[in-house]
């Protein structure tokens, strides 16, 4: 960990990232010099520019809240399911997939039909709608798109783990409902922050909304229902998911016990097996979001974008790229990064400049030799190739005093947004 300082910082920046670079770090410099910014600012090893902050870095301020530095995903994050499954083949992965293709939609799809509303996180008191008017406004679409995966670097894999099992893992957040949130919020802080003659540049992008404010607690109320909305539409697809699995070795099961050779005794023993699989409860872990929080006797609003919690003993995933490692963690609790970690390896390259500079052929060999079933078909899928991603060891390496790593994920087949 390295502490920068400047003579116009108000506080130091405290960063994991041993390469960072030149407009994330101009980014950086904004942070370090807000009226309100608490302590430091921590930048993670996944680090890399984003809109106002860059992604994989954590603040904490008194009074306010930033939309620019909580995200566009509101509470994107990752999930993960150990199964009892020890072997999987490249077959079954493939008839897997084609089936979780029939239910999970991906990009810009949505449901044909609205989902089951139940499944949607409610509030108990009367009129709740009220006081959300972008949930309210958007309510009828989010049934639509609850337990769709969406696009860019949202992923669903099945992995192996170094701890001989087969896992799934998830990568999504609050659809097209946080999006609206993010940027309704972000325009009516513009605003009020011009209103009011800030002393935070417009162009820093970085406007904020005071807590005490109408409009802070009605972003803060709004986000905390994408913060639930992302977990409910994650756990429908891993819901689905599941079952697509069972299903699968059920039917394997029953096709097997009607044959009568030894060889296919064998098999049908294999089947039976498997039927009974059993999954873990899910591990859930988001990024993307602020919440109120005490740190070194303060409380005050941590914003996480690209970045995850990481309290002593509370489990987490950082993912890799479709062609890397993914990493089960246990945080350790460190309070020089506000108990927090990276989210993922981080990019290394923009998705136009990827698709520009990568080459196709070789970013499909270097998939294909390790026998991974991917998702790069053309050049525009490039914007997804490893090569686009920082080396997640490294990463990993970087942050040995945030987590410790407890299983280590290698990915078997992915399906990208």
């Amino acid at each position: 960990m390295q502490v920068i300082k400047k003579e116009n910082y108000k506080v130091p920046v405290l960063s994991w990232c041993p390469e960072i670079e030149d407009n994330a770090m101009k980014q950086i410099d904004n942070l370090a010099q807000l009226p309100f910014v608490f302590k430091r600012v921590v930048i993670l090893p996944d680090a890399h520019m984003g809109f106002g902050m860059p992604i994989g870095a954590v603040i904490a301020t008194q009074g306010v809240v930033i939309p620019h530095a909580v995200g566009s995903d509101v509470a994107c994050g990752v999930c993960a399911v150990k199964t009892s499954l020890t072997e999987i083949n490249t077959d079954t992965l493939k008839k897997i997939m084609g089936e979780i293709r029939k239910v999970v939609p991906v990009g810009f799809g949505r449901h044909k039909e609205k989902q089951n509303e139940h499944l949607m996180p409610m509030e108990m008191e009367d009129g709740w709608l009220e006081g959300v008017p972008i949930v309210k406004r958007e309510y009828y679409n989010a049934l639509y798109q609850l337990g769709t995966l969406g696009s860019g670097n949202h992923f669903i894999s099945i992995e192996r783990g170094d701890d001989n099992h087969i896992w799934i893992m998830i990568h999504s957040g609050s659809r097209n409902l946080g999006y609206q949130v993010a940027k309704h919020y972000n325009e009516l802080a513009i605003k009020l922050n011009e209103k009011y003659f800030s002393q935070v540049p417009k162009e820093h992008e970085l406007a904020f909304l005071p807590l005490d404010s109408e409009e802070g607690k009605s972003y803060l109320k709004e986000m905390q229902y994408c913060v639930d909305y992302a977990l409910a539409n994650r756990k429908l697809m891993m819901d689905r998911i599941q079952d697509i699995i069972v299903k699968y070795f059920r039917s394997s099961c029953s096709s097997a016990s009607s044959h009568t050779d030894k060889d296919e005794v064998k098999s049908s023993t294999t089947s039976s097996s498997l039927s009974s699989i059993k999954f873990e409860p899910m591990i859930n872990i988001a990024h993307n979001y602020a919440s109120l929080e005490n740190h070194f006797s303060k409380n005050v609003m941590v914003h996480r974008k690209g970045a995850t919690q990481a309290r002593k003993g509370q489990l987490g995933i950082i993912p890799g790229s479709q062609g890397t490692k993914s990493y089960i963690v246990e945080g350790l609790g460190n309070d020089e990064s506000f108990q927090s970690c990276s989210h993922g390896a981080g990019r290394t390259m923009g998705r136009k400049q990827a698709q520009r500079e990568l080459n196709l052929a070789d970013e499909i060999k270097r998939l294909d030799d390790k026998g991974i079933i991917h998702s790069i078909r053309g050049v525009k899928d490039l914007e997804e190739a490893p090569s686009a991603y920082k080396n997640v060891e490294e990463v990993m390496a970087n942050q040995t005093d945030l987590v410790n790593v407890l299983v280590e994920l290698s990915p078997l087949c992915v399906i990208k947004g």
